[in-house]
């Protein structure tokens, strides 16, 4: 199977949606660290909230290379994701990869790391959540991790996607 694919039908129902961030849930600033610069998609809260009235948890899963490389500091990465959450009405896991490619940690999409720690912390098993990211680096993760992918570049995309999740909720 190609990585780089979307992954559809899940394997069985799913209990948690895993949003890539920048691209996806946001318009994709680079090594943003000024939560006023955040631009959400229009139809992101709206998209969260669906989700969340069927009884689907939601995380993010977002590279942040940008603290690796002294671009950003970390303390600025968590006050995106902070104002993100607040916008997004809460989430219930947000995990960030600070390493940069040539760091080679298990935690930077396409490695799986952060969906399965974002599955362990919600005490779920990959198989029991979809990830819906913009990038070829988040369908392998997603596919590395053993959940299933749908992907998202723009916000109608992002409806679609979460049409489809909904629908298999």
């Amino acid at each position: 199977m190609d990585a780089h694919r979307e992954v559809w039908p899940p394997q069985r129902s799913l209990s948690a949606v895993l949003f890539d961030r920048d691209g996806t849930l946001v318009d994709d600033v680079p090594y943003n660290g000024d939560p006023e610069r955040m631009v959400v998609r229009p139809s992101a809260r709206c998209a969260v909230d669906r989700l969340r009235a069927l009884g689907l948890r939601i995380c993010i899963v977002t590279n942040q290379s940008g603290v690796s490389r002294g671009i950003i500091a970390r303390d600025d990465v968590d006050r995106v994701n902070e104002r993100l959450a607040d916008m997004l009405g809460g989430l219930d896991v947000v995990m960030v990869c600070p390493h940069a490619p040539t760091d080679r940690c298990g935690c930077r999409k396409p490695e799986p790391g952060m969906i399965t720690e974002a599955c362990a912390q919600l005490s779920l098993s990959p198989e029991d959540c979809c990830l819906i990211g913009d990038s070829d680096s988040d369908m392998e993760a997603a596919s590395r991790a053993g959940c299933a992918a749908l992907r998202a570049r723009t916000d109608r995309e992002l409806v679609r996607a979460v049409d489809r999740v909904a629908q298999w909720a």
